[in-house]
């Protein structure tokens, strides 16, 4: 028992030795060896030069990526190197742990943190619950969210209500817009929090992190946000916009799969968020008999062994996004989102998603049959979402699409007037 012991102290001394060595953008194999990169030669229908990266883009037109995102073919031979290895020669622990500095490097470089506020956990909601249990809150306390949220955070906050007597105040949309002038009409001095969907899932709405951090703390609050729809397909700083948390799962726009999900601390904070359950991961060292130092940092959140075939995933998948680079997926995307927006508004639909947004998700009332809708849809080889009991359509404008396949939407949706 005490050698096993030994070995995994020895296993987690060793990669945080590694996190200390410095830059490592590169990347820590794990025993994979090293990944593809994207060959990025732009053509008049590849922007970016991606698309012979992505499968998918033979297969369908897939416009489809608020939902989820295909991975690049490098992705995916990242996930399949670990399973593969699994079944010839299995990483070490160690191995597998360094992977996980990787990731948080590589993750801290996108998004403009330090590794030391980037942690890792399974899941975008468990973020927010992190949070919100840290945060302590009393009777009378308040929380103000927007009606543009994820489902989850309402669930959350209901329960807080009934337990421990949180106030929790929503902000109606108008137009398919929350503006910071409708947050200041509910924060006050007892608001201890502000949480958004930073790209909303329902119509692309971004929200602007830098007002509301900034009506946050002169309140006395902070600010989170769910950021699933946003990072890896918007540009973020997180210097620029002053926020103090965000989650983001990694299957959408950060093109990896489930089962890990970046959670950003701001480096001031970690002391005053805790962690609200322990494992092992979170020992730094031995200091006694069966005591032990934990980490300080990010790495504390992530408590308990990883799925880390979506931990080498993301690796590859985060090394994809960097070389491509988000400023330039945001304003393909954006210009492509804009485009499809003109056109439905000229076929007269009416559309949920505000005209110039900054995202790359359009949403809109189809007013007509949904079989028949489905059915075209099938028929085209057109993925959308179909939202609201089917009568909604959303569309998710990936880096790998183009203009045909705007094009090719729109001919559906120009079949329905």
């Amino acid at each position: 028992m005490k050698s096993t012991r030994r070995e995994f102290l020895g296993a987690v001394a060793g990669v945080a030795a590694a996190g200390r060595l410095g830059d490592m953008s590169g990347g820590l194999s794990g025993g994979l060896g090293t990944r593809g990169t994207p060959g990025l030669t732009p053509t008049a229908d590849d922007p970016l030069g991606v698309r012979p990266d992505f499968p998918v883009t033979g297969e369908l037109t897939y416009l489809d990526g608020a939902y989820i995102t295909p991975s690049p073919r490098q992705a995916v031979d990242a996930a399949q190197a670990f399973l593969e290895a699994k079944a010839r020669n299995p990483i070490s622990l160690g191995g597998m742990l360094g992977e996980t500095v990787s990731v948080r490097q590589k993750f801290a470089r996108l998004v403009g943190a330090t590794e030391a506020e980037i942690g890792l956990l399974f899941a975008t909601s468990d973020g927010e619950n992190i949070v919100t249990r840290a945060l302590e809150f009393r009777p009378g306390d308040n929380v103000v969210v927007d009606d543009l949220h994820y489902e989850t955070t309402y669930l959350l906050y209901q329960e807080l209500a009934e337990s421990v007597g949180l106030e929790v105040r929503t902000v109606r949309s108008d137009g398919g817009a929350a503006p910071v002038e409708a947050f200041a009409e509910l924060v006050d001095e007892r608001t201890r929090l502000v949480s958004v969907a930073w790209v909303s899932h329902q119509n692309g709405y971004v929200h602007d992190l830098k007002g509301l951090a900034d009506l946050a703390h002169n309140n006395g609050a902070y600010l989170y946000a769910d950021a699933i729809q946003g990072v890896g397909m918007v540009d973020l700083d997180v210097r620029d916009v002053g926020i103090d948390f965000f989650t983001a799962g990694t299957y959408k726009w950060l093109l990896g799969g489930y089962g890990v999900a970046p959670f950003y601390v701001r480096e001031g904070l970690l002391p005053a968020i805790g962690v609200d359950r322990l494992g092992s991961l979170h020992i730094a060292e031995e200091i006694g008999d069966f005591r032990y130092r934990v980490h300080s940092d990010a790495r504390k959140y992530g408590y308990a062994t990883f799925g880390f075939g979506a931990v080498y995933q993301l690796d590859a998948a985060l090394e994809y996004l960097l070389r491509v680079g988000v400023a330039a997926v945001e304003a393909h995307t954006v210009s492509l989102a804009h485009r499809l927006h003109a056109g439905l508004s000229d076929q007269g639909y009416e559309l949920w998603t505000p005209r110039d947004n900054g995202s790359a998700i359009v949403a809109f009332d189809h007013q007509h049959d949904v079989d028949r809708v489905r059915a075209d849809l099938e028929s085209a080889n057109v993925k959308v979402s179909l939202k609201a009991e089917g009568t909604q359509i959303r569309a998710g404008i990936a880096l790998f699409n183009n203009s045909d396949d705007i094009d090719a939407l729109l001919r559906v949706t120009g079949g329905w007037r």
